[in-house]
């Protein structure tokens, strides 16, 4: 056991100190450019199309995922563990310096999130009424690459599915008996029985609960950390200083240095907002919308939201208080940051609210593994198996100690993004002619419509109909 400790831990050293931080940076760079800066120039149109009710397609069944639904499908998943108890971590490992790389990979990363969502949405399939697709699926038609979804999958089940989500149920656990006194065994068998429930009613009900939790929540806690800068307001500049001085290594506090927060940076923040990972495109893929780059634009928003609000939100609580510093980490440095400010119902709000966002990660985690079993195997008995190991993998993480399981989560998950950052790295193109079709449209004032067609040299696609009416083809 220690052997694979051992090779782990040097496989995500090499992964997270030198690979994935070139690769995330750069695409992100490439996507930015090669998008002509979309993710700064249109936040404008993301929140516009908030807004907008879809019709749902003549040959699908009524009851379709909204738009805003997979929106807040994806922000249940991102919003959970990384941005309560990862960003304490990449803070008490990293130091001040980590926030600033994880607003770097937020800024860069919405890009990367725009091109993978919007290609999620063209290589879409039909299932049962309802729309199904992700990563697997671009890999497979337009590539043609069927071991690199088989990969992909895998790894998908390994992280999201399994290991992910034992990470999020001890960081219930912890939060619980912390604030309430509840043993682990108790957390982790109701939320076996909690998720079971979610989970078997389908991706329709998953994306019901998230649509219920996650804005009423993340909305709460932001408010929190308002007031923690209104009344902490002349520490806000020093704040501000220190974070950009140890990002460059000029101050350092608790961290490790420039590389630490680099690293723990880029980590926490691809954990916490899953750009360029693969997780969010199995989402997105689920909307029922008009044009592909409607829910690209929609995700990259959901980037913004998770690191520049939730993340930042958990950092100026922490570092603003006498908590930072004392040794504590993860979830326990942000109960004890929060109680500080809040009295001892602070901890006890963090407690109820990592429960809340870290529930809606696991479910929307099981999702994720469950929409790429196809690529493996369509057994019925290999679904049920994926499922008693899934709910097996909750149980277990409110009960151990997860170095390993946060370990094997990292590696899993660095494996899983280098396979689907090097399949959007290819297929970018496509994803800036569909933002080129839609931004004609837009400004002719028309609400953009899309269809297979309209974008040459695409493969596979079935989801979208063929436009026939040649006079008003855009053929990019």
């Amino acid at each position: 056991m220690n052997i694979i400790e051992k090779l782990i831990a040097s496989g995500n050293t090499v992964l997270w100190g030198y690979v994935l931080i070139a690769v995330l940076l750069g695409l992100g760079v490439y996507f930015t450019i090669g998008s002509k800066f979309a993710q700064i120039r249109y936040v404008k149109e993301m929140f516009r199309l908030l807004k907008v009710k879809e019709k749902p397609p003549e040959h699908t069944e009524k009851k379709q995922i909204s738009s805003l639904q997979a929106f807040f499908v994806g922000a249940g998943t991102r919003i959970g563990t990384g941005n309560l108890a990862g960003v304490a971590i990449a803070l008490a490992i990293g130091g001040p310096g980590a926030v600033f790389w994880m607003w770097m990979v937020a800024i860069l990363g919405s890009a990367s999130s725009f091109v993978e969502n919007t290609l999620a949405q063209i290589y879409k399939a039909k299932d049962n009424g309802r729309f199904k697709g992700g990563p697997a699926y671009y890999m497979k038609k337009q590539l043609n690459k069927k071991w690199m979804s088989a990969l992909f999958a895998v790894m998908m089940i390994l992280s999201y599915g399994t290991t992910f989500n034992a990470v999020q149920s001890n960081t219930i656990a912890v939060a619980l008996e912390n604030s309430f006194g509840l043993s682990p065994i108790i957390a982790g068998v109701a939320l076996v029985i909690l998720t079971s429930l979610v989970v078997f009613g389908g991706i329709k009900r998953i994306a019901d609960i998230s649509s219920l939790i996650v804005p009423f929540m993340a909305l709460g806690y932001i408010l929190l950390a308002i007031f923690v800068v209104i009344t902490n307001i002349t520490e806000i500049p020093h704040v501000l200083a220190l974070i950009f001085k140890s990002a460059f290594g000029m101050e350092q506090v608790v961290g490790g240095g420039i590389a630490a927060a680099i690293m723990n940076g880029v980590k926490r923040g691809l954990f916490s907002n899953g750009a360029g990972i693969g997780g969010d495109p199995i989402a997105a893929a689920t909307a029922s919308v008009s044009h592909p780059a409607k829910q690209g634009f929609i995700q990259a928003l959901g980037v913004f939201f998770d690191t520049l609000l939730v993340c930042s939100a958990t950092a100026f609580i922490i570092l603003t208080s006498d908590a930072y510093g004392s040794g504590l980490t993860g979830i326990e440095l942000s109960q004890a940051a929060m109680a500080e400010h809040f009295g001892t119902w602070g901890g006890i709000f963090l407690g109820i609210a990592i429960f809340l966002f870290a529930f809606t990660s696991i479910i929307g985690c099981y999702y994720y593994g469950e929409a790429n079993l196809p690529f493996i195997s369509k057994s019925k008995n290999f679904l049920n198996f994926y499922r008693v190991l899934a709910l097996g993998m909750v149980m277990f993480g409110a009960v151990a100690n997860l170095q390993i399981v946060w370990d094997l989560a990292d590696f899993t998950m660095a494996i899983m993004a280098l396979v689907n950052l090097a399949a959007i790295a290819i297929l970018g193109p496509i994803a800036f002619k569909a933002l080129d079709h839609y931004m004609k449209q837009r400004k002719l004032g028309k609400e953009p419509v899309f269809y297979r067609n309209d974008i040459k040299g695409l493969k596979g696609v079935e989801a979208w109909p063929l436009r026939k009416n040649k006079a008003i083809k855009e053929v990019v």
